[in-house]
């Protein structure tokens, strides 16, 4: 367990992956989105998509946890169990940081009337609809997702190289594309966005938990042949 403590240690190292990176992403996405609200007219209020902005900074962090920091964790010694473990809680606490943020930045939002212009980055009623608690959890699962996601292809890159990485991509998109055309043909989507609506922010982020520890399965029995 130590060298798994080790291993956040090490991954946090450089706080600017995990902290300020983020942190500064996130600060100027909310001050272009308030900028933009206060250009538009109208007291209406006015949501934006800006507070999703850190979260493409975690599928990069989950690649450069990948193929930055492992070489030298095994010059250290680490096995890889414990690399991959230790990665995966720094993972989860930095994702816990981001949702702490948005439940902070929703607070502020709510105590100013929208940053005095009636505009909103992280309140966003379909967000909230399950309380704060729901919220957290849906910001969560999102970074957590996405740094699983840059972890997991950054893996594979690893293990077998740019063409296996590059096949599964394809794949990847023909499934969707696959499930896409099924919905369509079968004339579903009405089906499907009541299924959404029925299952809230919240109950979609627990599936993405599920989607998410798929993910992590993956990356661990491809981890075995990384290459460091």
């Amino acid at each position: 367990m130590s060298r798994t403590l080790n291993v956040i240690r090490l991954q946090l190292i450089n706080k600017q992956t995990f902290i300020w990176v983020p942190l500064i992403v996130l600060g100027g996405a909310v001050l272009v989105s308030v900028l933009i609200y206060a250009m538009i007219p109208g007291g209406d209020p006015k949501y934006g998509g800006g507070g999703q902005a850190p979260l493409w900074v975690f599928f990069a962090v989950g690649m450069t946890a990948m193929t930055m920091t492992f070489p030298f964790s095994q010059a250290m010694s680490i096995t890889r169990r414990e690399f991959f473990f230790g990665t995966l809680i720094t993972a989860i606490l930095g994702s816990a940081f981001m949702g702490v943020l948005f439940l902070i930045g929703g607070g502020i939002e709510m105590l100013t009337n929208g940053y005095g212009v009636n505009g909103y980055v992280f309140h966003l009623p379909w967000l909230w609809e399950a309380g704060p608690f729901g919220a957290f959890i849906v910001y969560f699962t999102l970074a957590l997702f996405f740094f699983v996601v840059g972890f997991t292809g950054a893996t594979i890159y690893k293990s077998w190289g740019p063409v296996v990485i590059s096949v599964a991509g394809v794949a990847v998109a023909l499934v969707l594309l696959g499930i896409v055309f099924l919905i369509t043909r079968l004339e579903l989507w009405e089906q499907v966005w009541f299924g959404i609506l029925d299952l809230g922010a919240l109950g979609l982020a627990l599936w993405g938990l599920v989607v998410v520890a798929v993910l992590a399965g993956i990356s661990f029995l491809a981890f075995r042949r990384a290459k460091p």
